[in-house]
């Protein structure tokens, strides 16, 4: 099945195209900017971006959301994880956790796919922490500064199959996957 992904983020185009291909769906990165809302969750900011979308692109869609979610700043940067990324970036997210003790993190993910107008979402969950340093060359945005647990490599050191087997992003497209089948 050829599957449009309405993203800017060419890294999780590549992510979600290594993870799809070997089931025998091509993903095609579409460049259709789509609003964001202020909003709560990550599932009411997919679910309005698959709403949006409905209207003007046509054939098989799937747009995501993710937050890095940290317990020693409540909860933030959470849904406002993208914002937070070009504000003030991994530095800016170490500066806030000098002297913490408490480093416990999470990523999520929210994937949305819309087939002729009617869509569903699929969550996924990665837990962790968030290191002292940032470390690593791949991935993108915060994944240099979290290392999933039970892991000794941040995302950014992974290499793209396993941080797909494990990241947040990888079980809500895995789930998605699961649901279309082979093709």
């Amino acid at each position: 099945m050829r599957i449009q992904f309405a993203t800017s983020n060419k890294g999780k185009a590549f992510e979600v195209a290594a993870l799809l291909a070997p089931l025998g769906h091509e993903v095609v990165q579409l460049h259709e900017p789509y609003p964001e809302p202020q909003a709560d969750t990550l599932q009411e900011v997919v679910a309005s971006g698959l709403e949006w979308l409905a209207g003007k692109v046509e054939g098989t869609v799937m747009i995501d959301d993710s937050g890095l979610f940290i317990d020693a700043l409540k909860g933030f940067p959470g849904v406002f994880s993208a914002h937070a990324y070009k504000t003030i970036g991994c530095d800016g997210i170490l500066r806030l956790m000098e002297g913490a003790e408490e480093r416990r993190a999470r990523f999520e993910c929210c994937a949305g796919l819309m087939i002729e107008g009617k869509c569903w979402l699929f969550t996924g969950e990665s837990e962790g922490e968030i290191t002292g340093e940032s470390r690593g060359k791949g991935g993108f945005g915060f994944d240099p500064i979290f290392l999933p647990s039970g892991m000794s490599q941040t995302f950014a050191e992974l290499p793209v199959d396993v941080k797909n087997r494990v990241s947040h992003r990888g079980r809500a497209f895995s789930a998605l996957a699961q649901f279309l089948g082979v093709p």
